[in-house]
């Protein structure tokens, strides 16, 4: 598997993908020959499962610093995300995040969190809520990601676009993948739609003419207040539009 992995990371990444490759964690014993084999040019990142604590985030920054030295890897390239699917890892969140400048992004891992909870999983999850929430806010206070879990029961389709618009509600903005099944559905959900483009172009050139011009901190519009969070909510739709646009046309 470790050669397959180094193999294949250029061709993987060919169209446009970044490319992650999830090792197994240091919980194991191979963790260190895990990164020995992927850790070559063509690598975008590693994903660390059940991450524990800040600890186990700089042992894997160090690493892959030496490798970076020793592979001729501009330094810094390899960026890293972490999974936090365990009790401690919940409870270390933030900490975790804030650990290495290579973080890009966190994942909620609801398998393993119900697992060492002991308690039973369902679709709509309803039991991970406060663990999905505190992932979400430690991801974004920190400036990375916020990526939820990977949704197993991959035939029940609308479960999952509940669990998903329910984690995206939380401000998780993208989640893990394991059926290619899901994959529309996920761009469909993740992505703003048309009518929520189209009120944010309203709302930035709204309140751009008629509150920043005038000197106004809060207009109405349409009966509702326009203030500078209402503007900032607009400038944020708009970006993520202008991503997901740039990166289909780079992937085309």
């Amino acid at each position: 598997a470790r050669q397959m992995a180094a193999d294949n990371l250029k061709a993987a990444g060919a169209n446009g993908a970044s490319v992650y490759v999830r090792v197994n964690g240091w919980h194991t014993e191979y963790t260190n020959d895990d990164l020995e084999a992927v850790v070559q040019p063509g690598l975008d990142g590693i994903t660390l499962p059940k991450t524990r604590n800040a600890d186990d985030v700089k042992r894997l920054d160090w690493k892959i610093s030496e490798l970076e030295a020793r592979r001729g890897i501009p330094e810094g390239t390899v960026k890293i995300a972490v999974l936090l699917e365990t009790a401690e890892g919940i409870m270390n969140a933030y900490s975790i995040c804030t650990a290495s400048p290579r973080i890009v992004a966190a994942f909620f891992g609801a398998v393993d969190y119900c697992c060492d909870m002991r308690i039973t999983r369902t679709n709509l999850a309803e039991e991970q809520k406060v663990a999905r929430t505190i992932v979400a806010i430690a991801a974004r206070a920190a400036g990375i990601l916020a990526l939820d879990a990977p949704f197993a029961d991959y035939s029940n389709m609308d479960d999952f676009r509940q669990n998903t618009l329910d984690g995206r509600q939380m401000g998780f903005e993208g989640r893990m993948i394991i059926h290619p099944s899901q994959i529309a559905v996920a761009h469909e959900l993740y992505s703003p739609t048309e009518e929520e483009v189209a009120h944010a172009r309203k709302v930035k050139k709204f309140f751009e003419e008629e509150g920043l011009a005038k000197g106004l901190a809060s207009v109405s519009m349409d009966g509702a207040m326009v203030d500078t969070p209402v503007y900032q909510s607009a400038l944020n739709v708009l970006e993520l539009y202008e991503a997901i646009q740039a990166k289909n046309h780079a992937g085309a």
